[in-house]
Order: C-alpha cells, then structure tokens, then sequence
C-alpha cells in the first residue's frame, strides 16, 4: 500500500522543495518508488519549478506523470498565496483534482510526497488554510524548519498547530542551508529536538545537509 505524505514548512522560505527532492533522493536509494506532487503552485504558467527542481536534486529527468501535469494539477501565475492567486487569475481551486492526481501517483508509486503551498497556515479560502488539506484526509505531514533566527518561534506555531489538531507528525525535517550562525544553528537545533522529544516522541529529526544542486540542462 502506499503511503502519502503531506510535507510543509515554517514559512514560505523554509526549503520546501529543496527538501522534498532531498528526501524523494534518499528513500528512492533504499529501494523505494517514490514521486513528488505539488500541492498548489503560484508563480508559473505551463510548469512548475518546484516540480523541476525536485527532479535535478533527484537526479532524474522530467517524468511522464509530471509532463501531464499529474504531479502539479494546479498552477497559477501570480507569485503570492494561492487564495490570491487564485482569485487573480480568477478561478477556483479544485481540491478534488488534488486528490484525484494524489490517487492516481499513489497506483504507481510507493511513496507519494506531496510539497504543499508556503507554510500551514497559508490560505486556501477565507475560511480553509493549507493545514486542512491533510487534517480532513488523515495526510501525515513532514515539517521542514531551520536555525535562521526567529525559527524557533515560526516551529513552535507550526508544531503547536499540528499537535491541536491531532495530526500525525512522522518527520522533521531540519535544513542546514541556513547555518549561517552556527551558534545560533546550533541552539535550534536543539531546542527543536528537545521539544520534540518532549511532546513528539514518536517523530524522527532528520538533518538535511547542504548539496550542490546539478547544473539545469536546457538543451
């Protein structure tokens, strides 16, 4: 059976992506099938960059699931929240088709990672945030932080809003691309896993080191 995860971060800038094509790489190397979906993506028209930039950290070409755009069925052109971009480019957002693309990566895959839209608390609607998305479908979410300072505030709100809510929390995901400070990186790296050995005991903190990307090929 395969197991989907829902993978977001502390804030819009957290390293998403980078991330996700990380940990696709590393499971993909034990053996595993696995494929990225974006959520939502804003900002492009045709394609999606994350999508693109899964690949090359996987290093592996564009797939026919992501040339069909099974893997981001959504796109929007405006670089903003997908409420607003939605509403700019003035359509809705069809979760079902989220869903349905989810479902049809799931039949082909055993692991699908889907990277979701900025941080979990990013809105949908008025009333539907991101967070909503995997509570309602029981996704287990991946939570990508960082030591840049005032990260520790930005964590603790995103673990705090998925504890509230029940939420299966399987990883934490800490990306060293900004240990900048390495005593502030440090500190926070700690103080995260502290935390979540108190109130997570069962979530796994994995370090995601710094890698250099392969150049893009635009042949």
């Amino acid at each position: 059976m395969s197991q989907v995860y829902f993978l977001s971060g502390i804030d819009t800038d957290a390293g998403k992506s980078y991330c996700a094509g990380w940990l696709a790489r590393e499971w993909a190397r034990e053996g595993r099938s696995v494929i990225t979906q974006k959520f939502i993506q804003t900002g492009n028209c045709e394609y999606s960059e994350d999508i693109e930039l899964h690949r090359r950290i996987m290093g592996i070409p564009m797939q026919p699931v992501d040339l069909d755009h099974t893997t981001a069925p959504l796109i929007y052109t405006y670089p903003c929240s997908p409420q607003l971009a939605a509403r700019l480019d003035r359509r809705d957002i069809p979760l079902e088709v989220i869903e349905k693309s989810t479902a049809r990566l799931a039949g082909l895959y055993d692991v699908v990672i889907i990277e979701g839209a900025g941080g979990l608390m990013v809105p949908l609607t008025d009333d539907y945030m991101t967070i909503d998305y995997p509570r309602e479908r029981d996704i287990p979410v991946i939570l990508v932080v960082h030591g840049a300072l005032g990260s520790i505030n930005h964590a603790m709100l995103s673990l705090e809003a998925v504890k509230t809510r029940g939420m299966r929390l399987p990883y934490v995901l800490y990306n060293a691309c900004f240990d900048d400070d390495s005593l502030i990186a440090e500190d926070t790296f700690g103080f995260i896993k502290r935390y979540l050995a108190r109130e997570f005991p069962d979530t796994e903190l994995i370090k995601v080191p710094r890698i250099f990307l392969p150049q893009q090929n635009n042949s």
